[in-house]
């Protein structure tokens, strides 16, 4: 009887292949099944910066999202359907470590940092040797490209989702000197008005596909449009008294 494999849960960085670790790389090129998310009718975001790594004689285990943003996330019918997805995803990654085989499961960014192969690791880490491979995140690649350091001395740096409530996120932003703000996408007016209450809203700066083909890097007030992209977020810089 086989011993089962190894569960290696891969950080694939913000999205400029050159941005992946050795480490990651030579798991990679190791690994005989490699496991990834996708939304429906896309390759995949992390799979496509491993695409150079990957042997081709890889077996493949793609998780599709049964929805992204089409259900709002305090909606039970979208944790009922996610808690099966990654129920699913979790029994489909099992069956190959049971064979004996090792799993590369690849997240974009850092694997504990709002990452998706998280809920896999949950559901499997207790039961199955595991290594995770950190990342890269995408917060770092977009405060380096905008050239915004982000926080030093004795600043407090918060980060924080675009879905709390508006009160929420303007206490929040008055009790930080720097602050990343993501899950950006309808939200942005939120966000606006709370930089704005909070006295933040000059400094902040918008950083669209970070470290990503289409980068785009703008000062929060002059961006136009009502919405933003997935790979999006705000940043507010500290720093406020240069050495």
């Amino acid at each position: 009887m086989s011993h089962p494999g190894t569960l290696y849960t891969v950080g694939m960085g913000p999205g400029d292949p050159d941005l992946l670790t050795l480490k990651a790389a030579r798991i990679l090129r190791s690994s005989p099944v490699i496991a990834f998310f996708a939304k429906r009718g896309c390759t995949g975001h992390a799979r496509c910066i491993a695409d150079a790594h990957i042997n081709k004689a890889v077996a493949e285990l793609r998780f599709e999202y049964p929805f992204t943003t089409e259900i709002p996330h305090d909606d039970p019918q979208y944790r009922a359907a996610m808690d099966c997805f990654y129920d699913k995803s979790a029994e489909s990654v099992a069956t190959a470590l049971d064979a004996g085989q090792d799993v590369a499961l690849l997240c974009e960014g850092d694997p504990f940092f709002y990452g998706s192969a998280m809920y896999l690791f949950d559901r499997l880490g207790p039961s199955y040797r595991h290594k995770t491979i950190p990342g890269i995140t995408g917060m770092s690649a977009c405060w380096t490209s905008a050239g915004l350091p982000i926080a030093h001395g004795d600043d407090v740096l918060s980060i924080l989702p675009g879905t709390l409530s508006a009160d929420d996120l303007t206490e929040r932003l008055r009790r930080t000197d720097a602050a990343v703000i993501m899950k950006v996408g309808r939200n942005l007016a939120k966000i606006r008005t709370s930089l704005a209450a909070a006295g933040l809203g000059e400094r902040a700066v918008y950083v669209e596909r970070g470290a990503m083909a289409g980068e785009r890097i703008v000062a929060l007030r002059d961006l136009t449009e009502p919405t933003a992209p997935y790979f999006s977020m705000i940043l507010v810089p500290g720093r406020q008294g240069v050495r």
